[in-house]
């Protein structure tokens, strides 16, 4: 199986060109196309030399430095089992995560599901750009800026709180692009919730796949992968289960009824209710020491100037993770809302996912 992505045909062409090269079209192997955002390598201390050095791991696949990632320019729709980048969508929703990472993976060698590695990749370069993206966090409204609409795909009007208000892709302004320009990313922030793979939460314990190996189109992402790891407070990665690594606690753990990065659950939420928090005051308890690796994968707040963004969290059992919030999320949704609540079986109306792609 091959997959042509340099195709020179006339939509690559026009979209090339209309996006100074930004966006590109990628074909899958149906030859069918879609429309991504080229992001190109950055290191870890052009986003804030407090977090490390190095390349950022977004950019590292299977020991190897990647000049770019390509992200979907768009929400996922699913055609003919494959899930494209195409504008003037509406979103494919009531998707479960294996469904959802089978339908990005069938596109063929170097396709998957986007990673969470490359969604904090993108969330840091809009934090550092000054501009964190809006969008349909309000019925087919920005919350805060109600004159940026989008066209809701069940035809009712921009924030009549009634009907399933997803908004048709790329239909919002360039407000709701991730760099503020028709070229940008769009929907990060609402709209559907994302899945993105290479992250979960086993019982509390934060897991990973290191790098963005969770990038190779046939990375294990099942309930019993050997490719995940847990994370101690050097930073250093374990086998999952060992002692002392970084876990999120359940309510009530720093008094406030609030979660809070610890090493030890003492806290569960039972499977009916959950913790929550804004993302910028998310914490530690006392004596625990937050490693730059959960900053750089954007599971734990790096700054306070995040104006948008909650972590949600039910820390029983297997948890996968949703990005960037839905269309009646409002200040909750953003770029470094993180949704661990939910297990892979989950779908729902509100729920969706974007194709990535790395050469």
């Amino acid at each position: 199986m091959t997959v042509t992505i340099s195709m020179p045909d006339a939509l690559r062409q026009s979209v090339e060109a209309a996006s100074g090269g930004v966006n590109t079209v990628l074909y899958d192997s149906k030859g069918y196309p879609s429309i991504m955002c080229v992001v190109p390598r950055f290191n870890i201390e052009d986003i804030d030399p407090a977090l490390g050095t190095g390349t950022h791991p977004a950019f590292l696949v299977g020991g190897i430095q990647k000049s770019e990632i390509f992200v979907g320019k768009y929400l996922a729709r699913i055609h003919d089992n494959h899930a494209l980048s195409l504008p003037g969508q509406d979103p494919s929703a009531s998707i479960n995560f294996d469904n959802a990472n089978a339908r990005c993976s069938a596109k063929g060698p170097g396709w998957h599901m986007m990673t969470n590695a490359e969604w904090s990749a993108v969330a840091l370069w809009c934090w550092k750009n000054g501009f964190m993206p809006r969008g349909n966090t309000n019925y087919g409204r920005d919350h805060a800026q109600t004159y940026e609409t989008g066209r809701r795909q069940d035809g009712l009007a921009p924030g009549l709180a009634e009907g399933t208000a997803r908004t048709l892709t790329g239909s919002g302004p360039v407000s709701w692009y991730h760099d503020n320009t028709p070229a940008g990313i769009t929907d990060l922030c609402g709209n559907v919730w994302e899945w993105v793979r290479g992250m979960r939460m086993v019982n509390g314990e934060i897991q990973i796949i290191p790098d963005n190996n969770a990038a190779e189109t046939d990375a294990d992402h099942s309930a019993a992968s050997p490719l995940w790891k847990a994370i101690l407070q050097n930073g250093n990665l374990v086998n999952p289960g060992t002692a002392n690594t970084l876990k999120w606690n359940a309510t009530g753990v720093d008094g406030a009824g609030n979660p809070q990065l610890a090493t030890s659950v003492t806290s569960q939420s039972n499977g009916e209710t959950a913790a929550s928090q804004l993302y910028k005051d998310l914490t530690a308890a006392g004596g625990v020491t937050v490693p730059n690796i959960l900053k750089v994968l954007g599971l734990f707040p790096h700054a306070t100037s995040i104006d948008r963004g909650y972590l949600y969290l039910r820390n029983l059992d297997e948890r996968l993770p949703l990005r960037g919030g839905y269309w009646y999320n409002g200040v909750t949704a953003g770029v470094f809302s993180l949704y661990l609540n939910i297990a892979r079986s989950t779908s729902s109306t509100t729920i969706g996912f974007r194709p990535a792609f790395v050469l």
